[in-house]
């Protein structure tokens, strides 16, 4: 249905001092701290879990080496959806307007709404990341998880006691990460590298990152987490995490938490002849998702 000069009536009159309610800034790309962005050019993407070898064994003198033997662990597919809205005006509501360029105004608002949609399902993948019903991993567990298998027994990433954020979760959460193997069971250089964490948050984690001192006790204590530089990118903010107890810690493993883009936002326009209404469409498509959970530690709070 095509916005037509009903829903336009005030705009066709004189004496409006402003025109308001499109012009809110908007948090744009927050994802970004998030995902590691890639290009496809394909339906979807796979990315396959290996698992090497086993820690060496001794060989007695003059005895047979041992052979070990690597395999594929899971699979992760990263399946593109197609974003797009799209309106339409009226000939007679563009010609009778008297405030503005009706199709420029509505346009910026077009990709406003685009611009949010993206930002929703880039923190859906973390507002959902403890659900392995609904929203299963490669290995058919949650993104974190306290029962990640593998070949040497079952790992976690999340903290064994949920716990809300303070120095002390924080600590455990590092201690855990450093904590992370491989598929076979060998120590990976696993370290934290940025705090994901909803608004609600920012001024605990502003408190815990930058005090030189432990925040909330009397004592003299050196805030080991700040001084040490544990978490070297510090926190950022994401306004679309709908948990308001919940924090995440970006790890340095590679391959964790993706975004492909398949085909970048686009627009087009175009009229027309029976009717004389103008169309306007905005379109891209992409995928968010996560390969290997070792990317990323959360806690959903207590």
């Amino acid at each position: 249905m095509a916005i037509s000069r009903q829903q336009l009536a005030k705009e066709l009159e004189p004496g409006l001092n402003a025109l308001f309610g499109l012009e809110y800034q908007g948090y744009e790309n927050q994802h970004l701290e998030i995902f590691d962005v890639e290009n496809s050019d394909r339906a979807f993407e796979e990315e396959v879990m290996l698992a090497g070898f086993a820690n060496a064994s001794v060989k007695a003198e003059g005895a047979a080496v041992s052979f070990d033997t690597a395999n594929e662990s899971f699979t992760s597919r990263y399946t593109h959806e197609t974003v797009a809205l799209a309106f339409a005006i009226t000939e007679e509501a563009i010609e009778d307007n008297l405030y503005d360029t009706v199709a420029t105004r509505y346009t910026k608002a077009l990709a406003r709404s685009m611009a949010n949609t993206k930002q929703i399902k880039g923190a859906n993948i973390l507002n959902n990341g403890f659900d392995s019903t609904n929203f299963p991993g490669g290995d058919n567990k949650a993104l974190m998880a306290d029962d990640h298998p593998s070949q040497a027994g079952t790992q976690t990433n999340e903290l064994a006691t949920p716990a809300d954020l303070s120095e002390t979760s924080i600590e455990q959460a590092l201690i855990d990460i450093a904590a992370f193997t491989d598929e076979r069971g060998l120590k990976i250089a696993a370290r934290g590298v940025k705090m994901i964490i909803p608004s609600a948050l920012q001024f605990t984690a502003e408190r815990i990152m930058k005090s030189p001192a432990r925040v909330g006790t009397a004592d003299n204590d050196l805030n080991a987490i700040a001084s040490k530089g544990m978490i070297p990118q510090g926190y950022v903010v994401n306004n679309y995490l709908t948990d308001t107890d919940a924090f995440f810690i970006k790890t340095d493993v590679p391959n964790g938490l993706k975004m492909f883009e398949r085909a970048a936002i686009k627009t087009a326009m175009e009229g027309d002849f029976e009717t004389g209404n103008v169309r306007y469409k905005a379109r891209e498509r992409y995928s968010f998702g996560f390969s290997d959970w070792r990317g990323i530690f959360g806690s959903p709070g207590a």
